[in-house]
């Protein structure tokens, strides 16, 4: 970043996708992961990984729209629906089974009004991480009913349970998937505003002209993160080195384990099960040991 601020050739405005080299390397460090190579222009730049969820809400908007999301669920899904006036339907998420999604809800609450459904992988705010097969039956499901899958990975590799991370863009042949995601969590760095939307469609199911266009037009409107920050990535994803992530995955292994175990031993608390990955979980309040208490200072 500061060799990129120095060099004082990325004073000016970038392209509003991103600059190229930036796409790029966005495409090929996500294309790791996958079976098939992304492209550059499937790439799209944006100030942090909540510019990416309006924008792929904004481009799947239209009259009557609804949208699946899960619940629990971060809730800028629901604020950035509600905005866009697309309806918010929400299936659960099953705790006892590590927060996978309840898809027989899934198939009962979509209809033909229904653009998308959110996965969060790895979780926010349960801290689950899901398995492949999981995953690929999320794929079947959205390709039956002939949606999107908009896949939140802004805690991608953020996994430190026995699933390792595995990006829903594998099955992007199954299902067209929008992959949002960001530099935030796993580079330690949420200051610097730096996300993308990715458009996971290697059968071309999404790649239309006038889909494109949309995404370009949006870009256009709200612009994104600021040139020299993005100057930075090619280096910053190509030349971490391993370590450093691996110390990120001790640290939240080693916190998150003793947040559970303090929490279990707190009377009428519980963790419905132990987190696996991400940097949050849930809580499971007993209100029967909580009959004494009124208000917020009695808890």
């Amino acid at each position: 970043v500061v060799e990129a601020l120095r060099s004082a050739k990325f004073n000016g405005y970038a392209p509003t996708a991103g600059l190229p080299q930036t796409r790029e390397a966005i495409a090929g460090y996500l294309s790791k992961d996958l079976h098939y190579k992304l492209p550059a222009d499937s790439v799209y730049v944006t100030a942090g990984c909540t510019q990416a969820i309006e924008i792929a809400l904004s481009v799947l908007a239209r009259p009557g729209a609804n949208i699946l999301l899960p619940r629990p669920c971060f809730p800028i899904y629901g604020l950035c629906a509600s905005f866009r006036n697309i309806e918010v339907r929400y299936f659960d998420l099953h705790a006892e089974k590590g927060w996978e999604v309840d898809l027989d809800a899934v198939q009962d609450l979509a209809d033909h009004n229904t653009v998308a459904m959110v996965i969060i992988n790895p979780g926010n705010p349960c801290g689950n991480v899901y398995s492949h097969q999981h995953l690929k039956k999320i794929a079947e499901t959205a390709k039956r009913l002939g949606i999107v899958v908009i896949a939140d990975e802004v805690y991608g590799h953020l996994a430190f349970g026995a699933n390792p991370f595995v990006p829903m863009g594998i099955f992007g042949s199954i299902a067209p998937v929008l992959t949002l995601g960001s530099l935030s969590k796993r580079w330690l760095v949420p200051g610097w505003r730096l996300g993308w939307l990715v458009i996971n469609d290697p059968d071309g199911c999404l790649m239309s002209p006038k889909f494109v266009e949309r995404i370009k037009k949006y870009c256009d409107i709200c612009g994104g993160p600021a040139t020299f920050i993005q100057a930075a990535v090619p280096e910053i994803v190509e030349q971490t080195q391993e370590v450093f992530f691996r110390k990120t995955i001790n640290i939240l292994k080693q916190t998150s384990e003793i947040c559970y175990q303090k929490i279990e031993d707190i009377n009428g608390i519980s963790c419905p099960t132990k987190p696996k990955g991400a940097m949050a979980f849930m809580v499971k309040l007993n209100i029967d040991r909580m009959k004494d208490i009124s208000d917020d200072i009695d808890f």
